[in-house]
């Protein structure tokens, strides 16, 4: 029978909910909530937002807007139920938060093709087409069913990222390619620093201001990774002998080993985003720009993502999903949402229309779709299967995501619009091209 099973009502499930339901394919809708609250709900409501932060910025010359206006133009329920409800915030697309959950809660309730079920699914079922958009805060009884289905080490509890920054960005006048002890392939950059360099960037550290750890957060948060600035406070030469040692590296311009060095790797396969290695962090993000731009080379660094350290379940993608949001090993089982290891609310409801589509493509006997490199769904979806990062970790929207334009533009405001240009008429094209 062509029915789908989606466990969650968040912002990913009611999307997905609804790209289905709207397709003809009924639709079994699983929400533990109110019956049982995550420590961050406060209602019953489908697509509660937990905090008042908006859905971000609205201009194309913004990634999320750029997001944004394509959920649109696939008739996204959660961007109709945003737009719908919108409140005065400058450039950004904010909602009056109460309505906004409602309007979500009252369509879906009413579509004769969904069927609601208000109890916790403590396992996923193994029969029929499933969708899992359990979100961040996953139950413990259906977070150990999903480590067991997928293997127990594709499964994290809380994210504790470094910060993501532009290799653009970065002045690699400063900067050199190379690899410890020249092992492999120059795959590293390092910023180096020199004695005085290292002392005021370590000194700025010790005495940054960290952000206040909620409630729900506290607990294993920090045991498996200690914050940058927690090393940093154990001792002046604590990140010398750590994530800063520069033991089997010597700058190729002078032949000199630097008193310590700041490593970047790769983020993404296209090499347009580089992460700080071991800099996991708690500070606050003013706080991580103002510290971290104190190393030479990221003076003026763009950051694409700032470090977290907070409760978060989320899968190792690259390992166990497919670009069309599949389970490698099971293509009629989806998951959707934070769980995937794609980060905030627009990106969230995405993957639930994505998932949506390919759900209703597999349903149909049809090939699922990966939208094209060049849009801002499709750069979302290829990075969680292509991640080349050794320690995957989840990711919001941002221009880095997407293909460089041939010509260069030093304006950047004009250069992410003729991204955001190019990636509509993408768009356009593969909707003609596959009958959305």
């Amino acid at each position: 029978m062509n029915q789908a099973t989606i466990i969650g009502a968040g912002l990913a499930g009611s999307e997905a909910a609804w790209q289905l339901a709207k397709r003809g394919i009924p639709v079994k809708l699983y929400e533990m909530r109110p019956h049982k609250l995550t420590p961050a709900h406060h209602t019953g409501d489908f697509a509660e937002l937990v905090c008042s932060n908006s859905l971000k910025g609205s201009g194309l010359d913004n990634a999320a807007g750029l997001l944004k206006e394509e959920m649109r133009r696939l008739e996204s329920l959660i961007i109709a139920a945003a737009d719908q409800h919108a409140i005065p915030a400058g450039g950004a697309l904010a909602v009056d938060r109460e309505y906004f959950a409602h309007e979500v809660s009252e369509r879906l309730t009413a579509h004769p093709g969904i069927q609601i079920i208000r109890e916790e699914v403590q396992a996923i079922p193994r029969d029929g087409l499933v969708v899992v958009a359990s979100g961040p805060l996953t139950s413990d009884a259906l977070a150990a069913d999903i480590a067991q289905l997928t293997g127990e080490d594709t499964l994290a509890f809380y994210d504790a990222a470094a910060p993501i920054v532009t290799l653009e960005s970065i002045d690699q006048d400063k900067a050199f390619w190379a690899s410890r002890y020249d092992k492999g392939d120059a795959d590293y950059l390092n910023c180096p620093l020199t004695k005085e360099e290292y002392e005021r960037f370590h000194t700025e550290l010790a005495q940054a201001e960290v952000a206040e750890v909620q409630g729900f957060e506290q607990g294993n948060v920090f045991e498996g990774c200690m914050p940058i600035e927690v090393m940093a406070a154990r001792g002046p030469q604590t990140l010398a002998f750590g994530p800063l040692k520069p033991v089997g590296l010597s700058d190729p311009r002078t032949g000199v080993r630097p008193y310590a060095v700041v490593q970047l790797r790769k983020e993404n396969r296209e090499g347009t985003l580089f992460n700080l290695v071991g800099f996991q962090t708690h500070l606050k993000w003013g706080e991580q720009q103002r510290v971290f731009r104190l190393i030479p080379g990221l003076e003026r660094a763009e950051f694409v993502r700032y470090g977290v350290m907070h409760r978060n379940t989320f899968l190792n993608a690259p390992k166990v999903l497919k670009a069309d949001f599949s389970l490698k090993q099971n293509p009629w089982l989806f998951f959707a949402g934070q769980i995937t290891g794609v980060e905030g609310y627009v990106e969230s409801a995405a993957s639930g229309l994505m998932v949506g589509i390919n759900a209703w493509c597999t349903l149909e006997g049809l090939k699922t779709l990966v939208f094209p490199p060049e849009t801002a769904l499709g750069a979302l979806a290829r990075h969680l299967e292509g991640s080349p990062s050794q320690d995957f970790q989840p990711m919001n929207m941002n221009f880095g995501l997407l293909p460089s334009l041939e010509e260069r533009i030093r304006n950047k405001r004009e250069k992410n619009r003729q991204v955001s240009e190019r990636a509509l008429a993408a768009l356009a094209a593969f909707m003609a091209r596959e009958r959305l």
